[in-house]
């Protein structure tokens, strides 16, 4: 047996392939497109998943890649396990060989037996297989055709030898193929009592394509048997390279000496080592598909990774951020295979930074407070309040509690965190926004020719119609419904640019479409009928031209704006999102800080030299990869045909498009940016106006000047100097009500202390501080037990519905007595909650009328504690 490098393994893995007739096909991004059902990619077939389906044509039917994969949220989430045992990872690659209704069974067990043993010359005596208990056909093809033993092939009868890709979708029975590692290894073959053990490892699995699983559970044929295999790269590396450990190949061990260099670490066995090492594979690549870090959804999990590698650089003694460091020793590992890391390294680089900083303040402090909660629990296990305390006030991600847990051998109470973090574990998960059905959507399948591009009137056909959910022959007076046409001028929704709307008209009345959406192929009006429309009835189809007129200038200058900003930000600006409807265009895209002042005038400024220019656009079919070629950009997300529109403005920008656009960029008249803002971590927001929109809101910005110049008795040349000089003054006043505020605040204190009584040989004041501003509570309360040298304050103050409360305790009594314990007394008996320090906390309420009674209470609280 031969060593062979990672890169090597790879290339021969899709040369031999190649050698047989097998379209190699680059790998897709790790943001499955137009996929609902899944977080992320996370196996080979993901993007020939509608091939499968037969819901999409390739022009081959043989196919090989070496897929990039993340299995670390959703139903496949390995992220737990990683760095605590030898072949998991956040972050794989999946090498694969597909057949689309070409071959079956026979040939993908062959091409796997040959490449296995005659290209990477493994020894076939040290391969098993199994198959699923009931497929006598791949049995017979291991036993009679390969020569396997028939102790060498094992049934199995259990979902692992039955795959699919989710609850839904393609599924098969499998063949899976396993390497033996010697009697030297502990553990068994699969389907035994020790098959957990390292001596017999799954390195190959053959799935045999037969079904689409719906969510009812039933399995339809698909149109064509098809072939799914799957190989992982490190571990088939970890056999070429006689190491039993993932962990212990090229590519890995490179990475930890890269990141033991940047943590100091000395100890190369370190697991953190390996989890950093994992870890920084999966949020690079995730960086460089357009996932940035946030607080839902993907970048959600990508926050989580990030978070928890810097959490065990903490633990190997790193001092300062570090993660980013280990990029570039990333793209020198993996470079040449993704040349995106190379290309996409310095904002990899930047993002990276900047959650570390961000994490690194929120990182200390929950250690801290983790650590000072542990000295006082009894038992094994970490409460759930706890948990969801230290990641709602504190930021510290319950994972991560977790980790701190293991190490102390102990666990969380997992059940008790998840009730408390319900709500915002929903928001996280985007209310099951990746749980969908696959094949739960209204199906036409007829095809809709779109002739909207340079008319917004044509004549068509009726081909189908629906009432709800059912087809129909006849929509009747009144009645909602869907229509389908054979060709229309209607544009429906996709690609940001809304559906139109307009009317079709039929000799026995007309249809009022309110929108238009796709169904597959097919484009469906939706609207109301008034009088009759039918089934083969011919259509005078008008689209309402002065909408489509509007939303055209405003997808153009999308395209504009999208070029504008990678030039004046950067090339790792990519679209995350748009909308162009007929009053405005909203534009998300990738960036990781706010774009300044400064940089928002360049960009309008550029997108209005192009409208001056008045460019004549121009659109082009081609195929997929001359576009490619040419330069145009393809719109992260999207799925295309193998024929794409290509529309150019000048040499300023060419994109994948299918909307509706003007005939020249002077046609917009103006573009003006109204708003930009953040919506996520990473994720930017530009709104902005054209045309006579834009030529409105300025003439609206410029009545609001002229009124405020009114009301500062001014005009359109001193109203800034007039506007600053008011603003200076009110800064002014403010400090002077706030210092009168102090001083009103310490007499009343000082008053206070006649209140001042003795519990039990402990110094308690307790008062309703009427009047009062609550910021003024906490200067209150230090001043008092200055006063005091030694006791308990406790104040109150209603403020209308609101009530604000403060305890203070002494130095020299928080060992018996804890402020936050006596806020939260008083703070239950008035609607609310708080917290703070063993000396002075605060909390606040919503029951004014039952501060009294709750004031009244600190007596005897203190009482049973003195």
């Amino acid at each position: 047996m031969q060593h062979m490098t990672t890169a090597e393994i790879r290339n021969a893995f899709l040369n031999y392939f190649a050698s047989e007739q097998h379209q190699v096909v680059p790998s897709s991004s790790l943001v499955p497109g137009n996929d609902p059902t899944l977080l992320f990619t996370n196996a080979g077939m993901v993007q020939f998943k509608d091939v499968f389906l037969g819901a999409e044509r390739r022009p081959y039917n043989r196919a090989t890649s070496s897929q990039r994969c993340v299995r670390a949220g959703g139903k496949h989430n390995d992220l737990e396990n990683v760095g605590y045992t030898a072949r998991h990872h956040t972050f794989f690659e999946m090498l694969g060989n597909f057949s689309f209704g070409n071959y079956f069974k026979q040939d993908a067990i062959k091409f796997a037996w040959q490449f296995l043993t005659d290209v990477i010359k493994l020894p076939k005596d040290k391969l098993l297989v199994t198959v699923y208990h009931t497929d006598d056909e791949a049995f017979d093809i291991w036993h009679k055709e390969m020569g396997l033993a028939e102790d060498k092939i094992i049934r199995i009868d259990t979902a692992d030898n039955f795959w699919s890709m989710g609850d839904t979708g393609p599924c098969g029975p499998c063949s899976e193929i396993f390497y033996d590692h010697g009697e030297e290894i502990w553990g068994g073959p699969p389907g035994s009592p020790e098959e957990d053990g390292d001596r017999f490892i799954e390195i190959w699995n053959l799935v045999f394509m037969q079904y689409n699983r719906h969510a009812d559970g039933t399995m339809e044929p698909l149109p064509s048997q098809s072939v799914d295999t799957g190989m992982g790269l490190e571990r088939i590396s970890a056999i070429m390279q006689g190491v039993h450990s993932n962990y212990e190949i090229d590519i890995f061990q490179n990475l930890i000496k890269a990141a033991a260099a940047v943590t100091n670490a000395q100890d190369l066995e370190d697991k953190s080592l390996r989890v950093i090492a994992d870890h920084i594979r999966s949020c690079a690549f995730l960086i460089a598909d357009g996932v940035m870090p946030s607080n839902e959804g993907r970048g959600y999990v990508l926050r989580r990774i990030i978070r928890r590698a810097v959490r065990h650089g903490n633990k190997l003694g790193a001092t300062e951020t570090f993660f980013h460091k280990l990029v570039a020793a990333l793209a020198t590992e993996m470079g040449e295979a993704y040349p995106e890391l190379i290309k996409q390294q310095a904002i990899i680089e930047k993002v990276l930074r900047i959650e570390e900083e961000q994490f690194g303040k929120t990182l200390d402090r929950g250690l801290a407070i983790l650590e000072e909660s542990l000295k006082d629990l009894k038992g094994d296990v970490i409460p759930g309040d706890l948990v969801f305390k230290l990641y709602d006030t504190y930021g510290f991600p319950a994972d991560l509690t977790a980790d701190v847990a293991r190490e102390r051998f102990m666990t969380i109470d997992e059940r008790g965190f998840q009730e408390a973090m319900e709500v915002q574990r929903k928001q996280a998960q985007q209310a099951g926004k990746f749980g969908a059905d696959y094949n739960d959507q209204l199906k036409s399948e007829k095809t809709t020719e779109f002739k909207g591009y340079d008319s917004e009137q044509y004549t068509g056909t009726v081909v189908e119609l629906f009432s709800g959910a059912d087809a129909v022959s006849v929509l009747e007076d009144g009645q909602q419904g869907i229509v389908v046409l054979d060709r229309t001028p209607f544009y429906a929704e996709s690609g940001g640019q809304v559906g139109d709307t307009g009317v079709l008209k039929v000799a026995n009345g007309e249809f009022l479409v309110e929108d238009t959406t796709k169904l597959g192929n097919a484009f469906a009006h939706k609207g109301k009928v008034v009088g009759r429309i039918g089934i083969n009835d011919r259509v005078d189809a008008q689209v309402d031209a002065s909408r489509r007129d509007n939303t055209k200038k405003n997808h153009t200058a999308t395209h504009l704006l999208h070029e504008a900003l990678r030039v004046v930000l950067g090339d790792h600006v990519t679209q995350k999102g748009s909308l162009n409807d007929p009053e405005r265009l909203r534009f998300d895209f990738s960036h990781f800080e706010a774009v300044t002042k400064e940089e928002l005038q360049r960009i309008e400024d550029m997108v209005n030299l192009e409208i001056r220019k008045n460019i004549d656009l121009n659109t082009e079919l081609m195929a997929i990869d001359a576009a490619k070629e040419k330069g145009a950009m393809a719109l992260f997300g999207e799925k295309y045909d193998d024929e794409v529109r290509v529309v150019s403005i000048g040499d300023f920008s060419i994109e994948l498009c299918g909307g509706t656009h003007v005939k020249r960029t002077g046609d917009i008249g103006l573009f003006k940016i109204v708003s930009e803002g953040g919506i996520a971590a990473g994720v930017r927001r530009i709104e902005a106006v054209t045309g006579e929109g834009a030529v409105s809101y300025i003439n609206k910005q410029a009545e609001t000047l002229s009124a405020i110049a009114a009301l500062v008795k001014g005009d359109g040349n001193n109203v800034l100097d007039k506007v600053s000089a008011l603003v200076e003054r009110a800064k002014g006043l403010e400090k002077e009500i706030a210092q009168l505020n102090d001083k009103l605040a310490s007499a009343a204190g000082a008053s206070l202390l006649d209140a001042v009584v003795d519990v039990n040989g402990v110094k308690l004041l307790v008062a309703n501080v009427e009047g009062t501003e609550s910021k003024a509570l906490r200067g209150m309360v230090d001043d008092l037990k200055n006063k005091l040298g030694s006791g308990i304050i406790a104040l109150g103050v209603a403020n209308g519905d609101k009530v604000s409360l403060i305890a203070g305790v002494t130095k020299d009594l928080t060992g018996q007595f804890k402020a936050g314990e006596l806020v939260n007394h008083m703070a239950s008996q008035v609607g609310g909650k708080g917290g703070g320090r063993p000396d002075m906390a605060q909390a606040g309420g919503s029951q004014p009328e039952n501060l009294s009674s709750a004031l009244e209470s600190v007596n005897a609280w203190v009482s049973e504690r003195a």
